[in-house]
């Protein structure tokens, strides 16, 4: 007698969330505000305001961007902001710091937007497997806007879990 393999994963009330499937596709791009710098040290603002008046921003058009000064150059607090006025017309996020603190705040957004009616009173597993680098924050905010409405919270793969979670009222 032959026995049947039950795949008990897909049968199971599990809801998986993959932030690797919510990772936006646009296009990553850095402004270094040091190249409009003389020398790349210091900022004369009439040629600064120039410079930037005439740059084509366009070629930013739906990407995600990060504005930073890669030299020890001690800028107004107002160069970047200039910055920004001319490229949030093109680019679809734009924020000053690093390539990471750029992946931290899409990852923010997207995550607070997810809609927890979703997942109230549900067992739900974060994934872990991925091909993407996804800031280890986001995790974190993750578990946080889950919890509250969770029946019960598990990283990893459904195969392999790592509980991390479970209201003990909801089960």
């Amino acid at each position: 007698m032959e026995k049947k393999i039950i795949n008990r994963v897909n049968n199971s009330n599990l809801i998986t969330i993959d932030l690797e499937e919510l990772y936006p596709i646009n296009t990553r791009s850095e402004i270094d505000i040091a190249n409009w710098l003389e020398n790349g040290l210091v900022l004369k603002e009439k040629e600064f305001r120039n410079l930037l008046k005439v740059f084509d921003w366009s070629i930013y058009k739906n990407h995600f961007v990060n504005i930073f000064c890669s030299t020890n150059a001690i800028i107004p607090a107002w160069s970047p902001l200039l910055v920004t006025s001319y490229i949030s017309f093109f680019a679809d996020k734009v924020i000053y710091g690093s390539k990471e603190d750029l992946e931290k705040v899409i990852f923010n957004d997207i995550i607070n937007e997810i809609d927890l009616n979703n997942f109230k009173n549900k067992s739900v597993i974060i994934k872990g497997c991925f091909e993407k680098k996804i800031p280890e924050d986001s995790y974190v905010l993750l578990v946080q806007k889950l919890q509250p409405v969770v029946k019960s919270l598990f990283y990893g793969e459904a195969c392999s879990t790592v509980p991390l979670y479970k209201n003990k009222s909801k089960v």
